[in-house]
């Protein structure tokens, strides 16, 4: 009987040469920060989670993120703020159809002159490792062939380090072991893209962005809005490119 392959390279193998070519086409795009896709037919953005310290002003602990890449709930002390709340508080919206959900979001905090301390705030390009294994999830349910869903999974050249777009950054495997695409050993962050091989879903999360965006059928979108753990807002039709 063969061996199960253990680490996160052998279960997700480098994919075939060009496995990126329809996400070009689609996209109209070359990928350097990740494939946005439009709705296919439908779309929204994943929130990346940001949390605030219980008592006030905090350092925040390195393993949260606060920057680029992965990040994870900070800990002790530390609870999760939704950007509803925040947004509600400051009076400002989670986000607009001009400005997608990033640095510049809440322009109630100057950002020249520092956020305040206190929020450990959304990393770019990368989901928190709670709500990518929630989407997971999600993703599970709403694949007709639910861990069996033959999936790629894209890192664009920014997060390796990478000067070019050669195969190795392309990983081919199933949806049933996406959660281990996390902590993929080349990069400190989670995929660019995850879609599924029939390419009925695709998931983003751009380089430069606080959120990940999820195209694909009415009811995955609608189960993405609904679901209690995940924060997911759908923008306009508009703003999908």
């Amino acid at each position: 009987m063969p061996e199960t392959p253990t680490s996160v390279t052998d279960r997700w193998p480098p994919a075939p040469e060009g496995s990126t070519a329809w996400l070009a086409e689609l996209c109209r795009d070359d990928g350097l920060t990740g494939f946005k896709p439009p709705g296919l037919p439908d779309a929204a953005w994943v929130l990346h989670s940001m949390y605030e310290h219980e008592q006030g002003p905090a350092e925040v602990p390195g393993a949260a993120g606060d920057g680029l890449g992965r990040a994870e709930h900070p800990g002790p002390g530390w609870r999760r703020l939704r950007w509803s709340e925040l947004a509600r508080r400051l009076g400002d919206p989670v986000a607009t159809p001009e400005l997608p959900p990033c640095y510049r979001s809440f322009p109630s905090f100057e950002v020249e002159r520092g956020r305040p301390s206190g929020i450990c705030w959304p990393t770019e390009g990368s989901l928190d490792r709670e709500s990518w294994n929630r989407l997971v999830e999600v993703l599970l349910r709403h694949s007709p062939q639910g861990a069996d869903t033959p999936c790629l999974a894209y890192y664009n050249p920014l997060v390796l380090g990478a000067e070019d777009f050669d195969n190795l950054h392309v990983r081919a495997g199933r949806l049933g072991e996406a959660k281990a695409l996390y902590d993929y050993p080349e990069a400190d962050f989670g995929p660019s893209n995850l879609w599924a091989a029939d390419r009925s879903w695709v998931v983003c999360s751009d380089y430069d962005l606080w959120a990940s965006k999820v195209a694909g059928p009415a009811p995955l979108v609608e189960a993405l809005l609904g679901d209690g753990e995940l924060e997911a807002l759908r923008m306009p039709p508009a703003r999908w490119n």
